[in-house]
């Protein structure tokens, strides 16, 4: 009897430490899957590519959906309303921390919640956009990495490429606070290097058309900042500006890839991927309010061959090996 007794107890013991938890509620303890809710403005190729690339860079930091985190990813389709509702699903959820591609989404993120962490994915201006505090230390819940073109860098491009240049088109969205905010201060490089920019607005994609042919009438070439707008309808101005012999030179790689001409861009993949990973050191605890804004401070050269052909551009001699030797040539 005395040896069923020690048994029993023995067996007592051992269910002990494996049913009751640390706090001692008698169940099972469980690791918490943690949530990232990430809220995209709206599809287009650099947007997506980003989104691509913040998985990847999750993963790289051992977060992978399915297995040990719980991705929830909601696309706004360019919806103001989508953007409010699907914030506050991210809240409701308790998610862990939220990712915003593109200005909008960032900001309907900060009016949601000042508790849950925020990631800035692709926010040309934080500072600007009322986001932050300051780059260096942001403050509060937010923190993240910023798509700022190299502007003084693009701009020497175009003249580069069209040295006879006399007037330079500016096509934006003006009601895109990121863009906008590139508009000024390409204007500002502009003037001080005495190029005549004009500049062309649009409020949404339904203006593309009309604004984009009367532009390329008065202008030599067109440059296009980072816009969200502008990116999603780059076959209109591009069939459009093409039409008028006119080259397009965009902010961003994608848009290069959608019919532009050439630009000096960020890697928007890489981009995401930066920013996977600032979210996976903030799910292990680092504090948004002191991690720095994240920016690339120099772009990569991307010619479009096929384009410079359909518009009898040739391309100087010294880009297309820079190109070849640490850029991407699209044939």
């Amino acid at each position: 009897m005395k040896r069923l007794y020690a048994l029993i107890a023995i067996i007592v013991v051992f269910l002990g430490f494996a049913f009751v938890d640390e706090g001692g509620t008698g169940s099972p303890a469980k690791v918490k899957k943690p949530t990232v809710g990430i809220l995209q403005l709206m599809s287009h190729p650099a947007l997506d590519a980003i989104h691509r690339g913040i998985i990847h860079g999750l993963a790289e930091k051992g977060y992978h959906s399915g297995k040990n985190v719980k991705i929830d990813f909601q696309n706004a389709q360019n919806d103001q309303s989508n953007l409010m509702t699907m914030s506050n699903r991210f809240v409701n959820e308790d998610a862990d921390a939220t990712i915003g591609i593109a200005t909008p989404s960032a900001q309907a993120l900060a009016n949601a919640t000042s508790k849950i962490p925020i990631v800035l994915g692709a926010v040309t201006d934080p500072k600007g956009a009322g986001l932050v505090k300051n780059n260096q230390r942001p403050g509060h819940n937010i923190t993240g990495v910023s798509d700022q073109a190299p502007l003084k860098e693009q701009l020497d491009l175009i003249r580069r490429v069209m040295p006879s240049m006399k007037t330079l088109g500016i096509f934006y969205t003006s009601s895109d606070d990121s863009a906008n905010a590139q508009y000024h201060q390409f204007k500002a490089i502009c003037q001080q290097e005495h190029i005549k920019l004009k500049a062309y607005s649009i409020s949404n994609t339904n203006d593309v058309d009309q604004v984009s042919q009367q532009m390329v009438q008065n202008v030599d070439a067109v440059y296009v900042p980072t816009d969200n707008t502008v990116a999603s309808a780059m076959q209109t101005l591009v069939k459009n500006s093409n039409a008028a012999k006119v080259p397009v030179f965009p902010a961003v790689d994608t848009m290069v890839k959608s019919g532009g001409l050439a630009t000096y861009s960020i890697d928007q993949y890489q981009l995401g991927v930066v920013t996977g990973r600032m979210t996976a050191d903030i799910l292990k605890g680092k504090k948004p309010a002191t991690t720095p804004i994240h920016f690339f401070r120099h772009g990569k050269l991307i010619l479009n061959m096929k384009e410079a052909k359909a518009l009898g551009i040739t391309f100087p001699s010294s880009l297309v090996k820079e190109a070849q030797k640490k850029g991407e040539i699209i044939k």
